[in-house]
């Protein structure tokens, strides 16, 4: 694996991981999560593609510029930014897990498809705002806000707690990922967290436009983004195919990782 830096827009510094051969996949994590979040699933990928996956600002390495937080064209720099860093222009893949989804389409709304071949929505929504048509945050989500925006550690990890084994569903042998991914979104500082809910964009149109496949991964069950949201992408894109998985919850690339790397790279394998 190779560590890389692309420089935004507007200014940001974007930290990114390389690993792997083939197809470009580049893999964005979700609100307050991590390039490290992927776990096995991303060494699995990398052995059929050429895996890419990313900070997102103001997350692990990346800087955060204190602002761009509410601007989708700021986003879609740094997806845009990434790309040119690794000279593509044509045939990547998209992938968007939670809040990675919204900044997935932020770049389509903004860039196109041009460099892309492929989207995959994993348990993720396409846009974020109160009263934005298939945005609506689970229970979990709303149970931990605002706490989870606090300075104070004491009342941010009580918070934080409220998600529970959400992103790995439940089982105590998925316990050591559940506590790898509440540190990350610890380590992501509380004024980040705040932001990345700072703003209302609507890209219902952007899915309607859409001239490339699209996957929708979603757990029937999930209690932070509810598949709902998922439902919505597939209904709004003329090329999509869905797979909502029974009594699943949000991080499906660590609840089932086989079937995840199995049912993304048959997606992929498939594209034109």
């Amino acid at each position: 694996m190779a560590i890389h830096d692309a420089v935004s827009a507007d200014g940001t510094r974007i930290v990114y991981r390389v690993s792997g051969a083939g197809r470009p996949l580049v893999l964005l994590h979700g609100w307050a999560g991590n390039l490290r979040c992927w776990g096995a699933a991303e060494d699995e990928l990398a052995e059929r593609y050429r895996v890419i996956a990313v900070d997102l600002r103001g997350h692990g390495y990346s800087d955060d510029p204190g602002a761009g937080y509410d601007d989708p064209k700021a986003w879609a720099g740094d997806v845009a930014a990434v790309l040119a860093a690794e000279g593509i222009d044509a045939g990547a893949v998209l992938l968007g897990w939670s809040y990675g989804g919204i900044v997935a389409t932020d770049y389509l709304a903004t860039y196109g498809t041009a460099a892309v071949a492929g989207v995959v929505y994993c348990g993720a929504p396409a846009h974020i705002g109160r009263d934005v048509p298939g945005a609506a945050p689970g229970p979990s989500m709303e149970k931990a806000i605002p706490g989870v925006f606090d300075e104070a550690a004491g009342r941010a990890v009580r918070a934080f707690s409220v998600f529970g084994n959400a992103n790995t569903g439940p089982g105590a042998d998925k316990g050591v990922d559940a506590q790898r991914l509440f540190g990350g979104s610890l380590a992501t500082p509380p004024s980040v967290r705040k932001a990345l809910f700072y703003r209302t964009v609507d890209n219902t149109e952007t899915l309607r436009a859409l001239d490339v496949p699209v996957l929708v991964l979603h757990g029937a069950d999930d209690p932070v983004v509810p598949a709902v949201n998922g439902q919505y992408i597939l209904d709004n894109v003329p090329d999509a195919r869905g797979s909502f998985w029974e009594g699943a919850q949000h991080g499906l690339f660590i609840e089932d990782r086989p079937r995840f790397v199995a049912e993304v790279s048959e997606f992929i394998d498939a594209l034109e």
